[in-house]
């Protein structure tokens, strides 16, 4: 083979490298979320309703959630995991949405809000949205005092195990809430986590739990240039009382025996003897467009 012809392959072999641009990196994606309340904006100071069966209007008292295995969906129905950005909202496997601003019956929360995720994604064409409402089972049982951001935030833990608040959403209905032995209380609760938990972390065991309560959510068609994901309390209390309460914890806080709790996991797409997802799925988060 001639010197000239060698020459003129190399260079041909050089403009085919050139041709071919080098695969796209990830790229950064962000997730907005939106509390609403019947489709309407629900925020500190408002008055929300009506909610319930029994129609009560309400102002809201607390509204914090955590989010995990967030994963954009390609049009195959496969799932691309999102690394999630480190700041004092989110780490690398959860983040924190916080919808109270501390104000009006809000007072106990913080004035900081965060109604975004954003983190890394591989290139591609994706169709929808994936994500887990709750705390990644390694993460769940440890100190507030101990955990860096999201995680140390003592109103979204639990005194049992060391475990959090998945959720962590309170209205107060107008009127109150006429509790089982008489008396009323000003607020109905949501708190939702693990239960039937043994094992104490803080003397270094492994905790295990019979009820993980973490809820899958799947969107299938979400654009997040468009759309965003909107938690609806009004959906969520929809087969609840909220003027009401028969016994147990006030509210529901996630045990298999309070009454207030069949209706809400129903909502949650939750088996509440189980803590396992049911086939039916949830019906509290949906598709909303973005602000």
């Amino acid at each position: 083979m001639t010197a000239a012809r060698l020459t003129l392959l190399a260079f041909a072999a050089l403009l085919g490298a050139c041709a071919s641009p080098p695969p796209p990196g990830p790229r950064t994606v962000v997730i907005d979320f939106a509390l609403q309340a019947n489709g309407q904006p629900a925020r500190c100071g408002a008055t929300l309703g009506p909610l319930g069966v029994d129609a009560r209007p309400a102002t809201l008292r607390d509204a914090r959630f955590y989010v995990q295995d967030l994963a954009l969906i390609r049009a195959d129905g496969s799932h691309e995991s999102v690394a999630l950005e480190r700041d004092d909202w989110q780490d690398g496997q959860v983040a924190l949405l916080d919808f109270e601003d501390a104000s009006g019956a809000c007072q106990g929360g913080t004035t900081a809000t965060h109604h975004q995720i954003r983190g890394q994604v591989a290139a591609g064409d994706y169709v929808g949205l994936a994500f887990s409402l709750g705390v990644p089972e390694a993460l769940n049982h440890t100190s507030t005092e101990l955990q860096g951001p999201p995680l140390d935030i003592a109103a979204m833990g639990w005194s049992w195990q060391a475990g959090r608040k998945f959720a962590k959403l309170e209205v107060n209905p107008e009127g109150g809430v006429a509790k089982a032995d008489g008396s009323r209380a000003a607020s109905w609760y949501l708190h939702l986590g693990s239960t039937g938990c043994s094992g104490n972390p803080l003397t270094g065991e492994t905790v295990a739990c019979l009820r993980g309560n973490r809820v899958p959510v799947t969107l299938p068609r979400f654009d997040p240039a468009r759309d965003a994901v909107a938690l609806d309390l009004g959906s969520l209390l929809a087969g609840s009382q909220v003027g009401r309460d028969l016994g147990g914890a006030m509210g529901c806080m996630s045990g298999p025996d309070d009454p207030e709790c069949p209706a809400v996991f129903t909502r949650l797409g939750l088996d509440l003897a189980s803590g396992q997802p049911l086939p039916a799925g949830q019906v509290v988060f949906r598709v909303v467009p973005r602000p």
